[in-house]
């Protein structure tokens, strides 16, 4: 057998053992439409994680194969399943007040001190930038609620944004279960929420003050990012990590612009500020960074 045919045969073999035959090239093609979509780098060791999560996909189209499937999500006419595609795949973990350190910090350093510009009619916004089912902007605003508890009548607003459009419909939607409830203190529950349903004790829905302060838009960080004005504080917290290096530096370097003077930028426990932007920035606490003011 020559070494071009054993090479073929070596493609055809399936890499994780299933009812679905998934092969190098089938991981390699899913991998570069992800790289492409959303900047996310795949190694092959997650080619388990790939099997696990779209094996459904294959099973509800009626599919046999992963090749099938890649000429799917390939195609123009398979546009709305690789949307599907990318949310099987992209990391939804999220939870109201996740690394409380950060929301103590805003409440002290960017809310506080502007609280009183603010109730003068100063604006003030702040952007989750990768916002999940919306348990991070709702504690952001939850925030905002506990300095400046007459907000929702300011001109004070939330921007949450993410690339997968069921996460955007989830948060607007407004209603969590109560394991993810048990993470908001009582006093803010009771206050900002409103039980689901009166006879049942568990589904609670974001109630309309809470709602309010929280605007949700799809929106793809390597994308077109329609935004002008600027940000009093950014959280984009365990994104980019899943970016390879230049791509990492690439969205650092996008969001100084568009924050104010002295706006903070809060980013996941992992990560770091890194490439040009790193000069932009000066540590200002746990995985918390503030804008450098200019001629520093």
């Amino acid at each position: 057998m020559s070494r071009f045919r054993s090479r073929d045969v070596l493609a055809d073999r399936g890499i994780v053992p299933g009812e679905f035959l998934l092969t190098q090239d089938d991981f390699r093609r899913i991998a570069a439409m992800l790289h492409e979509d959303a900047g996310i780098y795949l190694p092959e060791s997650k080619a388990t994680l790939v099997y696990s999560r779209l094996a459904k996909r294959l099973r509800a189209l009626g599919l046999e194969c992963f090749r099938d499937y890649c000429a799917l999500v390939a195609a123009e006419s398979g546009l709305d399943e690789r949307q599907k595609m990318l949310a099987a795949l992209t990391t939804n973990v999220t939870r109201f007040f996740r690394e409380p350190h950060h929301f103590k910090h805003l409440e002290e350093h960017v809310i506080a001190p502007r609280s009183s510009a603010v109730r003068r009619g100063a604006r003030m916004r702040i952007w989750s930038a990768a916002c999940s089912n919306g348990q991070e902007p709702y504690s952001i605003a939850m925030s905002i609620l506990s300095v400046i508890s007459e907000a929702a009548s300011l001109d004070v607003k939330v921007l949450a944004t993410d690339i997968d459009p069921n996460m955007v419909a989830a948060g607007a939607d407004g209603v969590y279960g109560r394991e993810a409830m048990d993470a908001v203190p009582q006093h803010l529950k009771t206050r900002w929420f409103a039980p689901l349903n009166a006879k049942r004790e568990g589904d609670w829905r974001v109630g309309e003050e809470l709602a309010s302060l929280v605007s949700f838009r799809e929106l793809n960080l390597i994308g077109h990012w329609p935004m002008t004005g600027r940000f009093d504080a950014i959280f984009c917290r365990n994104v980019v990590i899943y970016f390879e290096e230049q791509t990492q530096d690439m969205v650092w370097s996008r969001f100084a612009p568009l924050l104010a003077p002295e706006g903070r930028l809060y980013i996941g426990h992992s990560e770091r500020v890194s490439g040009a932007a790193a000069a932009s920035f000066e540590s200002d606490g746990v995985t918390t960074y503030r804008l450098r003011s200019k001629g520093c």
